[in-house]
């Protein structure tokens, strides 16, 4: 285990680290964007591990800072808001994402945001801006599973921001294998506000949403195809949901 590895392990400079990427990130959701956060009464009183949230992803980064500070805010006691980040003082760590390989090392930034909790596994059918095809990493699975073991765990199934691609069979079989608490959760406006990384702005006064929804119910001894389909139902991304809204299809067209 290499350095970078030990230290995203330490509590302590995790802490330090979600203090200042959230003081930072704050006024860019809060501030310059509207936040409007939905369903987190469901997340009350779930166990402290072997708890997978599984979402629609539209920025590198964005996307997850947002759930860092949400999930601060609910150890705070506070529903559906972030209200003044106070809560940054002891922010909620008992968190992992999963996260490309080659997105966490393409820069300084990600590889000091990889100290946040990543769990980085190596894409099976894209590397180096070209699409492959190879086998899944059982050592991708089993460091998922291990995060699982301790702590809650962010997946986004599709494996990139294009909206409506396919899910991954991964994140079924991470379900089928560690029957976790599945919350789906269900996000936009993200795409509008912020650039691909999630870094810098690209329209300001967005309407950033985030959906928890209700605990799913999986037949766990159900095939991984069928898992996968729930999940994409779930986070709204299968082929039902791709022209129910407008801000799907204007979703499509700005990428």
């Amino acid at each position: 285990m290499n350095l970078a590895e030990r230290l995203k392990h330490i509590k302590v400079v995790r802490t330090v680290l979600y203090a200042v990427v959230g003081v930072f990130t704050y006024p860019g959701l809060a501030l310059i964007n509207k936040i409007k956060i939905e369903g987190t009464e469901h997340l009350k009183n779930l166990p402290k591990s072997n708890v997978l949230f599984v979402s629609n992803h539209q920025t590198y980064f964005a996307d997850v800072i947002t759930f860092i500070h949400i999930f601060c805010a609910i150890k705070w006691r506070k529903k559906n808001r972030l209200g003044l980040p106070y809560y940054l003082l002891n922010p909620f760590t008992n968190l992992y994402f999963v996260a490309a390989e080659e997105t966490m090392n393409g820069s300084i930034i990600s590889r000091v945001f990889k100290l946040a909790g990543a769990v980085t596994v190596k894409r099976t059918w894209r590397a180096d801006g070209k699409d492959v095809k190879r086998e899944l990493d059982k050592t991708d699975t089993y460091k998922i599973d291990k995060a699982l073991d301790k702590s809650w765990v962010i997946t986004f199934p599709q494996g990139t921001t294009k909206p409506f691609a396919p899910g991954r069979k991964g994140t079924a079989h991470i379900i089928k294998n560690n029957q976790p608490i599945v919350i789906p959760v269900v996000i936009n406006g993200f795409w509008r506000a912020f650039t691909k990384k999630g870094l810098s702005f690209k329209k300001r006064g967005s309407l950033l949403s985030i959906r928890f929804k209700e605990p799913m119910i999986i037949d766990y001894s159900a095939g991984v195809d069928e898992i996968l389909d729930q999940v994409m139902d779930a986070i709204e991304q299968s082929k039902k949901f791709m022209l129910k809204g407008k801000h799907h299809l204007a979703n499509v067209f700005d990428k």
